[in-house]
């Protein structure tokens, strides 16, 4: 499986760091960040808020006047590693009453009263579109009071702050185009945790993209809920029935891709994550026509049985999908294809499993995303449909589904033997000190000698040997 995941393992929880505060007030904020990619942006846009109000950052928690924890909701794992630390932060505070610990993101508003008042935890609590409120909610925590702004927007899309960097390898960034998401997926929590879907005015994206190049970075992912569902129509939320001369005069996800790669042919894109029935041709024949768009597109399919995919509400069956399969191979001959999969979904059978396996092989995965079918408050799914296959099954279903995708990585990434990879350097190799790794199109990983090379070259390279996951090779 591929080193960069959306839900990157070896993030989670990761403390951050602004490089240079401005106009310090001697208070110290203390990060981090849990789940997805848009989080993990998410805490940038937090962070360049209070560095305008003076806040430096630490990674000691125990140095710290404020702590956020920016959450994630989409499975029960990862908010039981949330309240974990809640519970260490809460000790700290016995030596140090004056500290202020709140939390951010997904699990905000859901858990606003738990949080608050039954387990008092916390004494912020600030959902994804409220950000901009921060600095007024730590002054009044400051005085005793608990904090409270989950109110849900149908226009921010915090277009005018400059994210601030935060762990970054200067090489690669994100830059948010959508924001919630309209699509109610039966299993899935985000529409009633970050609100219904908006996307950003595609000239402040461009500025954006620029900027970062300018600054010396050499790829961007633009991200969302929902990237290729994009519209520009004006601001405020998508339409539902849009005229055709709105149409006319929008931009949409193909036109706002050409966009940001005409920004410079020497800066990468990528996006994540998209949803099938918003993946149409025209934005596959964008990306073959542009050599810095990636080719690679993560398109998760949850499931491979129609009746499941009609309870998941999805919108799109098996053989739609499969169609969708089609269209990239043809267009795109060398795209790097991952997908989301879901074990164990409400009332599945052992066939209807089978049926998510023979679409694995149909397909090939490059990599994936693959988890047990966790019930989520408030979803449709647990609303209507009982959580009814028992964890052992989920998991000895999920335990074939990784086994395939792992044989499946490992043929993909041994096609990549032979060829030469154009690959963006992003740093030093975690195993040799004398070797560079980076990512090519497909965004497949590959490790080489480091030579004269360095952070943020463009290398070809032969590749000559590789592992599961991983190219090995040489610069040509």
């Amino acid at each position: 499986m591929s080193e960069n995941k959306v839900i990157d393992e070896s993030k989670q929880g990761e403390a951050l760091m602004l490089e240079q505060p401005a106009k310090p007030n001697g208070k110290k904020l203390f990060l981090e960040s849990y789940g997805c990619a848009m989080n993990f942006s998410d805490s940038e846009i937090v962070a360049s808020i209070l560095k305008d109000k003076g806040f430096s950052t630490t990674t000691d928690f125990h140095e710290a006047d404020v702590i956020f924890v920016n959450t994630c909701a989409i499975r029960e794992g990862a908010e039981q590693r949330v309240r974990k630390r809640l519970t260490e932060y809460k000790k700290a505070k016995k030596t140090n009453p004056d500290l202020i610990v709140g939390v951010l993101g997904c699990m905000a508003e859901r858990l606003k009263s738990q949080l608050l008042e039954e387990e008092k935890l916390v004494d912020i609590v600030v959902g994804p579109d409220a950000y901009r409120s921060l600095p007024e909610l730590i002054e009044i925590a400051e005085t005793g009071q608990k904090a409270v702004n989950v109110l849900l927007s149908k226009e921010e899309t915090y277009a005018d702050i400059a994210p601030v960097r935060l762990g970054s390898n200067g090489v690669t960034a994100f830059i948010s185009i959508t924001r919630g998401c309209d699509n109610m997926c039966a299993f899935c929590v985000v529409p009633f945790t970050r609100g219904r879907e908006r996307s950003r005015e595609p000239e402040t994206i461009i500025k954006e993209a620029q900027d970062l190049f300018n600054e010396g970075y050499r790829e961007v992912t633009l991200l969302g809920q929902n990237v290729d569902s994009y519209l520009w129509t004006g601001g405020g939320l998508k339409k539902e029935n849009i005229t055709d001369e709105e149409l006319k005069n929008a931009t949409t996800f193909s036109q706002l891709l050409e966009k940001v790669a005409l920004v410079n042919p020497d800066l990468r894109v990528r996006f994540s994550t998209s949803h099938p029935k918003d993946m149409n041709d025209e934005v596959l024949y964008t990306i073959a026509k542009y050599d810095n768009i990636c080719s690679y597109i993560h398109l998760p399919v949850q499931s491979g049985n129609s009746r499941i995919l009609e309870m998941m509400n999805r919108g799109y069956t098996r053989e739609w999908y499969l169609n969708r399969i089609d269209s990239i191979r043809k267009i795109i001959p060398d795209a790097g294809i991952s997908m989301d999969i879901i074990s164990g979904f409400c009332s599945e059978t052992e066939e209807e499993h089978q049926d998510t396996l023979s679409l694995m092989e149909a397909v090939k995965y490059d990599f994936g995303y693959m988890f047990a079918y966790s019930e989520r408050p408030k979803t449709l799914a647990e609303r209507k449909y009982p959580d009814d296959v028992p964890a052992e099954i989920k998991s000895r279903r999920l335990a074939e589904i990784v086994e395939l995708q792992l044989k499946h990585s490992a043929y993909r990434t041994k096609s990549g033997v032979g060829k030469v990879h154009r690959v963006l350097v992003e740093g030093t190799s975690k195993k040799s000190k004398e070797e560079l790794f980076g990512r090519n199109s497909q965004n497949c990983v590959v490790v080489f000698p480091k030579e004269n090379y360095k952070k943020g070259d463009y290398v070809n390279v032969l590749a000559d040997n590789c592992t599961g996951g991983t190219l090995i090779g040489k610069a040509v």
